[in-house]
């Protein structure tokens, strides 16, 4: 592994902390899940990424940590519990994610609402964003779910929501590495996000699983003209022994020259790096975020890649 792969091991003053507001909540997050290598930086700044929906997957991609099985677990208590966390932990922006669930009519949609509602109504200005599945055939209605869920909130809360969903890679890798998903699926979802009034769009891109320059920038192309304004690229690394191999690592000059390539295309927010995840500092205001309304402030949650199909 080169020497620009550094991982800090946790030794913070926020990192028990952290644990506890987690834990002591029965909550889960995807820093634990996926293995994720910034949980040791992240929580000791006191922040993480809480994971709905329980921690087993409906699919199988190859480079997720995440265990894949028949989940059973559903808990409507969950979005109180994650919302009484953020708020012990003095959060001011919060990153939510989840499993796959091609178990459920919704794909968990409603479980992502329920949590917005229950931060908006305990800290109107909480500035909030999602990472998503592809919600495979539901997807419309996740999209209905969502506005009706800003539209109901007290006018204070209705602030703007970002919603981040992860193309990955590129489509020639989609069949090895993200089983259950395709490329088409996931730019739609983006797409329907982006036509939102009140919702700014997201992805992100692994690199280092064997796709060529010129690939990354046509996704980066794609997610554009999808109207996705915010992306973070990072470099793919493998969780476990049963995960795909990494085909190379990207020198950090390199994630350099795909920052300024992405903000040439006209992103807004960029985030381009070795150990940059899909919310990694996701909080930060750059010099030209879309809307403007989900700005940063000095506490915040969210650090992970999520490994979802």
């Amino acid at each position: 592994m080169p020497v620009w792969i550094r991982q800090n091991l946790g030794r913070g003053v926020h990192f028990a902390a952290t644990r506890q507001a987690v834990h002591g909540q029965g909550l889960h997050t995807v820093c634990e899940e996926a293995r994720c290598p910034n949980r040791g930086e992240c929580w000791s700044r006191g922040t993480a990424t809480f994971m709905l929906l329980g921690d087993t997957c409906t699919r199988a991609c190859a480079f997720c940590a995440v265990k894949t099985g028949r989940p059973t677990w559903f808990d409507a208590d969950e979005p109180r519990r994650v919302a009484e966390s953020v708020i012990a932990m003095g959060l001011d922006y919060v990153v939510l994610t989840s499993v796959n669930r091609d178990d459920l009519d919704d794909g968990g949609a409603e479980a992502f609402a329920e949590t917005l509602r229950a931060l908006r109504e305990r800290k109107p200005g909480i500035g909030v964003e999602f990472l998503t599945p592809d919600f495979r055939n539901t997807q419309a209605n996740a999209v209905r779910v969502f506005n009706q869920t800003l539209a109901g909130l007290p006018e204070g809360a209705r602030r703007d929501l970002v919603w981040g969903h992860n193309v990955e890679t590129v489509p020639r890798l989609y069949r090895a590495a993200r089983k259950g998903a395709q490329y088409e699926r996931s730019l739609e979802l983006l797409a329907l996000a982006a036509r939102q009034p009140n919702i700014e769009a997201k992805s992100a891109l692994m690199l280092g699983l064997g796709e060529t320059k010129e690939e990354v920038l046509a996704v980066l192309r794609d997610l554009r003209a999808a109207g996705v304004t915010r992306v973070s690229l990072g470099q793919y690394l493998r969780p476990a022994l049963d995960n795909l191999p990494v085909a190379r690592y990207l020198h950090p000059d390199e994630f350099a020259d795909y920052e300024t390539a992405a903000r040439e295309l006209g992103f807004a927010w960029v985030k381009a790096g070795p150990l940059v995840r899909s919310s990694y500092y996701a909080e930060e205001i750059q010099s030209a975020v879309g809307s403007g309304q989900v700005a940063a402030k000095p506490g915040a949650v969210g650090c992970q890649l999520k490994t979802e199909g």
